[in-house]
């Protein structure tokens, strides 16, 4: 019955690529594996955020890879392990036969385990992935920052997949707080941090300037520098980063994480839909 709940729902995915039966998949076991923690104390100490949080609670239409996490309180002693066999077997139960590796570093503050299986193809029917040869391992990478930033706000939301239950994440604000601290310190250019911001922008959602600060200070090229952000530093800054990006390079990153009908909005993408967006932002928050 489990596995046949797993089939139904790839089904009404609608598949016409073995990337997005893929991306699909992965999506699907993303869900598995959040109800799969909600049947412990995780949610009471972490709460989800990034990408996959905004894809499946608030309806960003692009696939995400990994799952994201913090903790509520700072942990200096905080650990994946127990976690992680409860969610063995929970997995086992819908037919995944999981390698689920914990690569967490003692002296780093974001702890990370590595999802792999390769079980799938024996169990689901699918219609594009495999036929071409070998079908690749379903990956799935989970990490939880034991110090994040603070400031943040969080909230409760329920999924109904594959069963009712209810997780900790973060509030619409503070997410884009935590993706302008990206868009703004990251080293290198992704293209989703941007699919995002038109996400946000356009919905006009506030940001979490307290949460905001807190990171930049935490890390970037403002850490340690006691900065105070607002409105008008986020625009100004951001404005600049528009001006300096190569947006036919960010263009071809995109295009794996959305399906088909949206790589006519893609290939939109250049400098001044992005400053005319963020100038449209601006006039919204005054």
């Amino acid at each position: 019955m489990s596995i046949k709940i797993i089939q139904d729902r790839l089904n009404d995915y609608q598949c016409f690529s073995e990337l997005e039966e893929e991306q699909a998949i992965r999506e699907i076991t993303q869900e598995i594996v959040l109800a799969g923690l909600s049947r412990t104390d995780f949610s009471k100490i972490a709460a989800f955020h990034g990408g996959t949080c905004l894809r499946i609670f608030y309806g960003l239409n692009r696939f995400s890879e990994d799952l994201d996490f913090m903790l509520k309180k700072s942990q200096t002693n905080f650990t994946l392990e127990p976690f992680l066999k409860n969610l063995t077997l929970e997995l086992k139960a819908y037919g995944y036969e999981f390698e689920i590796i914990d690569r967490s570093n003692i002296n780093t503050n974001v702890k990370k385990a590595f999802l792999k299986n390769s079980s799938l193809g024996k169990i689901l029917m699918f219609n594009h992935i495999g036929k071409n040869g070998y079908a690749r391992k379903i990956k799935i990478k989970i990490e939880v920052d034991q110090n994040p930033p603070q400031g943040s706000h969080f909230e409760s939301k329920f999924f109904d997949f594959p069963f009712i239950f209810s997780t900790t994440l973060q509030d619409l604000p503070s997410l884009f707080a935590g993706k302008i601290h990206a868009l703004l310190s990251r080293e290198y250019t992704k293209g989703r941090d941007w699919y995002d911001f038109l996400w946000y922008t356009g919905r006009n959602i506030l940001i979490n300037f307290e949460f905001l600060s807190s990171a930049l200070n935490q890390i970037g090229p403002w850490e340690n520098k006691n900065i105070t952000t607002d409105l008008n530093l986020c625009i100004s800054n951001l404005k600049e980063k528009i001006m300096s990006i190569n947006w036919e390079e960010i263009k071809n990153d995109m295009l794996p994480f959305v399906k088909k009908n949206e790589i006519k909005s893609i290939e939109l993408w250049e400098q001044n839909l992005f400053l005319d967006q963020l100038e449209r932002y601006s006039l919204n928050r005054l």
